[in-house]
């Protein structure tokens, strides 16, 4: 049966034989099947096809996804323990796009639903305490070891012998029953449980929430209850329940009890948008003029189109999204916005709040999971028709959905580079076409692959190429660094010309954003006697030193040690610090421009809620002179102050073993040079760079992105690498280095001979050979059919499940972006 009964009785004139018995749920596990449960008879009727349960999962309690109702099972099943949703958090649609995403991602489906729907602060945790096997016993004999615990221990034990208990139910009747606990855990007797529990929202703290006047009641009620019922009914609309606290005592004990009676209604309290203010009587170009027609016409058509929005940096194409979510409200549709990063979200966010008000909603990691599933639940009531959001959002449970754009479509942050290794932007494109959606992709630097797409009749190209009200693309300036060594013998951060250019700016008024693509203040310390470097105990790379915590710290894993004083190799008290990281940039800044007000924006500076946001508008409002971060500042920022941006070293990344190297390195150039110039004063970019001659930086420079595309092409063609085949990066990984190669080698055997149709790469180690304490070894599957090389995926993985290689030895990563 696929469905399930509402209400709380089965419908009239329905057996209850005839309801389904068993349902078969998902799990968050790294196993690749369905678990099958039986159905209390309260039940029966109420569980539906995609609704959430709690159920036993070993010695655990595990939130899952309804898959299906049945009548019957034949084997013996544990009881479902609650039902969270009376109706489902999964449509039809999205159980169909999860069971896809499973299919061509070799993913367990119960992973595809973890990551679907960010519910997570609906689901509280209940800490309870459970007697062990030597706990029955100490029971049962009423002796215990040696210990202060005493008699109170016994009690404690024969407390916990019926059922499980709270450490506060247990202290009602024992003293100090958190010591004994511990005590007791301590000797084996007693362990701990998390018991997931849905969580209420009047539980909230009171920083969280908001109160409404709802109903007023003639019963008789304690007078701060009266009193605050009085308040809210002569002051309409919300009130925070921390604010009414400072005004009235128990104010926030009174909402509770309110609101339990229906009396008031008590919400979390939103995030909030801040909203710059708005671009009036934005005048669209011909450009923009053409390709809203395109999209216009094909959103009134109803069917599933893709079109890619090329465009060069600054030409508009954010006007194009706003007036096509538009065209899409204005026929009764919904639409969805992707960025690729946080950074991102605030400032479109912002730009659409002032555009459609509290139509939009907002979808990212940075908010808790209280915000993230208040904010998902406003979008499946359909309160909200317009949503924006990161990787994520893709999945969003919008009502009606007509539009779906990807910005910086060609970004890697849409690849999660965990299980379910998903991209967003093809799940988007999927997801259009299920919904007969029109799917709108822009990018100034596409991906090769959806240029690709675009020449081959698969998307429809829309380009813009030039800047609106015909600014003046940037001037690039290569700076060759071998030269300036030569010409100045010093082995600086800044060439010259650089620092000339920054300069010339600062006493302008204007404003430079610097890029640097690296962490840290140096990439790693080595020692000059014995040449060692001090490397991450748990990864085979260097530590990247980083000067504010005095640390070491590896970004893989985030081990961190002190800085030696001494070689821990040879005991050399000659280290060096090798390599030049964003720390160090903004420490080399500070030397050169003392007067100058410099920030700095990478991961190590914007681990708080808001502080993308906080920087990024303090920069805006030109609190500071220079910006200097890795790669969060080149995506998408329009600061029309900016008139310069430098990027300290350019060939980062090009080194890299990985086909895509050329590729990121000329879109990082590309997009960071856009930032310069988007207001009335002309910009330009200077690259420091030791490869000048690279066609990557070169082209960079010439902002050629046709002819890269076109060198670019001819290599994937020669090397058979996507768009022209399909490729899978298949690693397992174990603690002993031995047993990586032996499964390696497993796989290897399994696809030899190599089947036809298939080309097999390695087993080789991966470029990073130990990460997170576990060998890797890895192999590259391509193949010109999509169906052959899914076919031999699930032989992997079928492999590993016969051979009963623990859950997380094999990963399988279809449509690799990094080869790591």
């Amino acid at each position: 049966m696929g469905g399930g009964w509402t209400g709380d009785q089965a419908p009239q004139g329905v057996s209850p034989s005839l309801l389904p018995e068993f349902c078969d749920v998902c799990l968050p596990v790294p196993l690749d099947r369905v678990f099958t449960y039986a159905l209390p008879l309260t039940l029966r009727h109420r569980v539906q096809r995609g609704a959430r349960v709690i159920v036993p999962f070993g010695p655990r309690k595990l939130t899952g996804v309804v898959l299906s109702l049945r009548e019957r099972y034949e084997e013996r099943s544990r009881d479902v323990i609650r039902l969270l949703d009376e109706s489902p958090v999964f449509d039809d649609h999205l159980i169909a796009l999860a069971q896809w995403i499973a299919s061509y991602y070799a993913a367990p489906l119960g992973e595809v639903f973890r990551v679907m729907a960010p519910l997570a602060g609906e689901v509280g945790k209940r800490r309870s305490y459970r007697l062990t096997p030597a706990g029955v016993d100490a029971v049962r004999q009423l002796t215990l070891g040696t210990g202060e615990s005493g008699d109170t221990s016994i009690e404690i034990l024969r407390l916990l012998e019926s059922r499980n208990l709270s450490e506060t139910t247990l202290a009602k009747s024992v003293p100090k029953a958190a010591q004994i606990l511990r005590s007791l855990i301590a000797k084996g007797m007693v362990a701990a449980e998390d018991d997931p529990a849905q969580r209420d929202p009047l539980r909230s703290p009171a920083n969280r929430l908001e109160v409404e006047f709802q109903a007023r009641s003639e019963e008789k009620m304690p007078k701060r209850q009266r009193e605050l019922l009085a308040f809210l009914e002569l002051h309409p609309g919300s009130h925070r329940l921390d604010e009414l606290e400072e005004k009235m005592a128990g104010a926030a004990a009174s909402a509770r009890a309110l609101a339990r009676q229906n009396l008031a209604q008590i919400r979390l309290i939103q995030p909030t948008i801040r909203q710059y203010a708005a671009k009036g009587g934005v005048v669209a170009n011909a450009h923009q003029e053409t390709a809203l027609a395109a999209i216009c016409t094909a959103i009134a058509a109803g069917g599933f189109t893709t079109f890619l929005a090329h465009g060069v940096t600054g030409s508009g194409k954010t006007e194009v999204y706003l007036r096509a979510i538009d065209a899409t409200l204005n026929a009764g549709k919904s639409a969805l916005l992707l960025v690729p990063e946080i950074a991102l979200t605030p400032a479109v966010a912002s730009q659409f709040a002032a555009r459609f008000g509290d139509r939009v909603a907002i979808l990212h990691s940075a908010f808790n999971d209280t915000e993230r599933a208040a904010q998902w639940r406003r979008i499946q009531s359909g309160e909200v028709r317009v949503a924006i959001g990161t990787r994520s959002a893709v999945f969003a449970p919008m009502q009606n959905l007509g539009l779906l754009i990807v910005d910086e479509e060609h970004d890697g942050s849409y690849k999660q580079e965990e299980t379910p290794r998903y991209n967003g932007r093809d799940v988007a494109v999927l997801r259009g076409q299920m919904l007969s959606a029109c799917v709108l992709l822009g990018s100034a630097t596409p991906s090769l692959e959806s240029r690709h797409n675009a020449e081959t009749g698969r998307y429809r190209l829309l380009e813009l190429p030039e800047r609106i009200e015909k600014r003046p693309m940037p001037m690039v300036e290569l700076v060759d660094m071998r030269t300036e060594f030569l010409e100045t013998r010093k082995n600086s951060v800044f060439s010259r010309r650089l620092v000339e250019a920054v300069q010339n700016r600062l006493i302008a008024g204007e404003q430079v954003m610097l890029l640097m693509n690296r962490r840290g203040f140096s990439s790693f310390v080595t020692c000059r006697a014995c040449g060692e470097r001090v490397m991450c105990a748990n990864c085979a790379v260097t530590l990247t030193f980083h000067r504010r915590d005095r640390r070491l710290l590896c970004h893989y894993c985030n081990y961190a040690e002190k800085v030696p004083s001494r070689c821990p190799s040879c005991d050399s008290e000659y280290l060096q610090f090798v390599g030049t990281g964003s720390e160090r940039v903004e420490d080399e800044l500070h030397q050169h421009f003392p007067a100058a007000r410099i920030a700095r924006m990478d991961r190590d500076t914007v681990s708080g809620k808001h502080a993308h946001e906080e920087i990024l508008q303090a920069f805006r409002d030109r609190e500071y002179d220079i910006l200097v971060g890795t790669q969060m500042i080149a995506k998408g920022h329009d600061i029309p102050n900016v008139t310069f941006v430098g990027i300290v070293n350019a060939d980062i990344g090009l080194g890299m073993p990985d086909f895509r190297a050329a590729e990121r390195t000329f879109q990082l150039l590309i997009q960071a040079s856009g930032r310069a110039g988007r207001g009335e004063t002309p910009g330009s970019v200077l690259i420091q760079t030791l490869n000048p001659d690279h066609y990557a930086i070169r082209l960079a420079g010439a902002q050629d992105y046709g002819l890269f595309y076109e060198k670019e092409i001819q290599f994937r063609r020669l090397m058979r690498y996507p768009p022209f085949s399909a490729m899978a990066n298949v690693l397992v990984r174990h603690e002993t280095k031995e047993e990586a190669r032996l499964m390696a080698a497993a796989v290897e055997s399994l696809l030899n001979p190599v089947p036809e149709g298939l080309r097999v790469m390695g087993p080789g180690e991966a470029p990073v050979p130990r990460l997170k304490r576990e060998y890797r070894f890895q192999l590259l599957l391509k193949s010109a059919s999509r169906r052959t090389l899914s076919e031999h995926l699930l032989r992997i993985r079928k492999h590993a499940l016969e051979a009963k290689w623990p859950a997380t030895a094999l990963i399988i990563d279809v449509d690799p972006m990094s080869l790591l």
